[in-house]
């Protein structure tokens, strides 16, 4: 079994959105992550998305974006994004869900010898911006959602499987520091995170092992359209 990572894809199958207007990377974009996530990924292999899937606004309009999306192989994680309007309570995610797709949100799923976890997150706190007081609170209180995911990833390790932590917004910022965050993923054993959201002109490692931690950035224009393996 194997690990892949892409992440906002942004789909909009009900009311099209051309991403294209952001620039030539998103030309053609969807072509060339179908055609390489069918050349690299079988029905055993695991695909995480962290966040942003589709555009919708409702819940419905959302659906015909999954239909797009089951027909391509392996077992697909979804966590939300802070695009993912359409995604309401947990619960009414999963009954929409086609075959095939996982939805976590603050809890953790087991596929033979990988625990996969997650949540969103939110924009870090950085000294040169001090975050307003509703970023202060979103953040505290996605801290608190990082715990209760990692906490669910623990309870269900029996052995040495291998944890990854699926994110939303990135886990340090620009200069790659450690925070409280970083220190949180290193203390509860995660072997690798997952994250997406940034676009455009990147200042981050696309790959980083921090305290032995490994992260990977898999925003789809970032990681040129591709799948990219998590080792």
């Amino acid at each position: 079994m194997k690990v892949f990572a892409i992440s906002d894809l942004h789909l909009s199958v009900n009311n099209p959105k051309p991403m294209d207007i952001f620039g030539p990377t998103w030309e053609g974009y969807l072509d060339k992550i179908v055609q390489d996530w069918k050349s690299k990924v079988s029905e055993e292999d695991v695909v995480l998305m962290c966040g942003d899937f589709s555009w919708a606004m409702h819940l419905e309009d959302a659906i015909a974006d999954f239909e797009m999306i089951k027909a391509l192989p392996g077992k697909k994680v979804i966590i939300r994004g802070n695009h993912d309007y359409w995604w309401k309570s947990i619960s009414a995610v999963r009954n929409i869900l086609p075959f095939g797709f996982y939805a976590i949100q603050n809890d953790a799923i087991k596929f033979e010898d990988l625990i996969v976890c997650g949540t969103r997150l939110w924009n870090l706190p950085d000294g040169n911006k001090p975050q307003s007081p509703e970023d202060e609170k979103i953040y505290r209180r996605e801290l608190i959602r990082l715990e209760m995911t990692l906490q669910n990833a623990m309870k269900l390790k029996t052995n040495n499987e291998k944890v990854i932590c699926m994110l939303h917004y990135p886990p340090y910022t620009f200069k790659e520091e450690d925070n409280e965050i970083t220190q949180m993923l290193e203390n509860y054993g995660v072997d690798c995170v997952v994250y997406g959201h940034i676009h455009a002109f990147c200042k981050q490692n696309l790959i980083l092992t921090k305290n032995n931690v490994n992260y990977y950035l898999s925003s789809c224009d970032i990681v040129g359209n591709q799948l990219i393996e998590i080792n």
